[in-house]
């Protein structure tokens, strides 16, 4: 059984986008023309496709190799003439990922998606992509912005930034002041983009007062972070955290901890800790493979104590960049009036069940599943086997433990937020659940993968649609054969994009949605036909709190 602060490594190695390589985008669509905008730094160019006007590649910050490792970035420099934006940047330092540019260092790099350059108002999509904090990158399968730029009319950002080690490795202690937040620089990084974007995004028909953050799996973590960030707190407006709920993250002594580490496997003593910037990249990136597995997510034990333990690399609560626990003990103040969306996937272990090919989960029994929930949940076990037998009477042994465990990983931390949000008395918070249906099997088992982790970004991206030539549709990666993905994917696009614009979600043909409270907790279940459920998984919920997991 994975432990939880260990299944929130599965996201540093696996998540979102790293294993969806059939849906990663072309490498060089060809354009119906190219289209030239002026910036602060220059004139780029970029191309029309189908409607959509398509940015790549753009530099939104300068060098970070070389002096300024772990350092904020030099100054970006102005170019003469035209830069092309027709390719993708290099994303952050990681393993090669098939159909994207090699990493690189210098990974400053964004993507715009925009109807058209036309000074119109349009509200702003900023994306940060899952990965963990390990790997990723703007150019991830299935985050192709065109749909929802094209169907919805809205702007489409999306940004490379530091990643893992050269992204969060803590010197503040021994570095002094040119490494002062050293710990967050990859979250500094985004923080330049949201910058970029209130300076430029007018040239590309996009709003600057109206932009929304949001992101999956360790992208929703870091908008949790930026939701409690005071440099990010101006150039953004309202936020979605979706399966990735960021309760918590590293605390200093735990990120001071894991930098000794690391400077005790390369032999480095800490007086020569500047020796570090003269170690390849790439051997950086073998030494972080090397350190303990921990995820920058933590949960809490069964005594409500929060875990920490060093070897992982996210973000630190460093007391000025990240001043605190992005919402431990509360929701932070700084964002108590901008809306919030959160919400987790209902079958969110199917993901790494695939991933990992774990087909021994679709053979338990009761005992058996008793046997393999032991380890995390020691002495509680069978009150938490007796809580979910009990809502789900009719439920087979093996969809107890998907249920447990995609509550667990993600579903605690989402209500979690939900509440506090709520208690702070600002700006509604809108709770979901994610359940279209997936038929695919887990491949070695007759399992289907249900709504696995990951499966909601072609959807409320809007890419699960039917071929724009009339052709028939292909098999969706994680979503199936079905038509009904379809309605589907636009529900969840609409959804999202009418929050972006107004700050209340809302669709078509989809009910209306109240903002989270607790007493009715009104919760929105995503699919082709949405609906809005009460109290969901009340009785599993009380359990949860009643072992000290919420």
């Amino acid at each position: 059984m994975i432990q939880r602060r260990d299944f929130l490594t599965q996201l540093s190695l696996a998540t979102a986008a790293i294993s969806l390589p059939q849906v990663a985008f072309p490498s060089a669509p060809k354009a119906d023309e190219f289209v030239e905008v002026a910036i602060t730094h220059g004139r780029i160019r970029g191309m029309r496709k189908e409607g959509v006007n398509l940015f790549k590649g753009i530099p939104y910050g300068g060098r970070i190799s070389g002096d300024r490792r772990f350092r904020r970035p030099a100054p970006l420099e102005k170019w003469t003439g035209v830069r092309d934006a027709l390719e993708f940047g290099a994303p952050a330092i990681q393993n090669p990922r098939r159909n994207e540019p090699a990493p690189s260092e210098d990974c400053l790099f964004l993507n715009v998606w925009t109807p058209a350059n036309d000074h119109k108002k349009r509200p702003v999509l900023f994306y940060s992509h899952g990965g963990g904090f390990v790997v990723g990158s703007g150019a991830s399968g299935g985050q192709d912005g065109s749909n929802l730029a094209r169907n919805f009319d809205v702007v489409v950002v999306e940004t490379n930034h530091r990643l893992g080690l050269l992204g969060f490795l803590y010197l503040d202690d021994i570095g002094g002041p040119d490494y002062a937040g050293s710990g967050n620089m990859g979250m500094l990084d985004i923080v330049d983009g949201l910058k970029w974007v209130h300076d430029n995004i007018a040239q590309f028909g996009g709003d600057p007062a109206n932009v929304m953050i949001w992101g999956e799996s360790g992208g929703g973590a870091k908008t949790s972070c930026l939701y409690a960030m005071p440099s990010a707190a101006p150039y953004f407006n309202k936020a979605s955290i979706e399966s990735g709920p960021g309760v918590r993250m590293t605390p200093k002594e735990t990120a001071a901890e894991t930098t000794a580490l690391l400077l005790k496997e390369l032999n480095i003593d800490p007086k020569d800790w500047k020796k570090l910037l003269d170690v390849p990249a790439a051997d950086l990136l073998a030494i972080q493979g090397k350190l303990p597995s921990v995820a920058p997510f933590l949960g809490k034990n069964t005594k409500g104590a929060v875990l920490r333990r060093a070897g992982g690399f996210g973000p630190v609560v460093d007391g000025v960049v990240l001043p605190h626990h992005p919402f431990d003990p509360t929701a932070p103040a700084l964002s108590k009036n901008k809306p919030l969306l959160v919400g987790w996937n209902e079958d969110e272990y199917t993901f790494f069940a695939w991933e990992r090919k774990d087909t021994e989960f679709a053979k338990l029994d009761f005992d058996g599943l008793q046997k393999r929930l032991e380890p995390q949940y020691g002495e509680d076990t069978p009150k938490l086997i007796a809580a979910y037998r009990k809502a789900r009477p009719n439920a087979t042994a093996p969809q107890l433990y998907i249920a447990i465990s995609s509550i667990a990983m993600m579903g605690l931390g989402s209500v979690d937020i939900a509440e506090k949000k709520v208690k702070e008395g600002g700006a509604p918070v809108y709770l979901y659940n994610f359940g279209y249906k997936s038929e695919k099997p887990i491949p070695g088992t007759d399992y289907p993968m249900g709504t696995p982790h990951a499966m909601d970004i072609s959807f409320k991206f809007n890419n699960e649609i039917p071929p724009r030539d009339g052709s028939a549709p292909k098999e969706s990666f994680f979503g199936g054969n079905r038509p009904e993905r379809f309605v589907a994917s636009h529900h969840f696009a609409e959804l999202w994009t009418t929050f972006a614009r107004t700050g209340k979600p809302a669709a078509k043909d989809v009910p209306q949605w109240p903002a989270y409270n607790l007493k009715t907790r009104p919760t929105m279940r995503i699919d082709a036909q949405c609906e809005i459920i009460d109290n969901r998984f009340s009785q599993e919920l009380a359990m949860w709190r009643s072992i000290g997991k919420l």
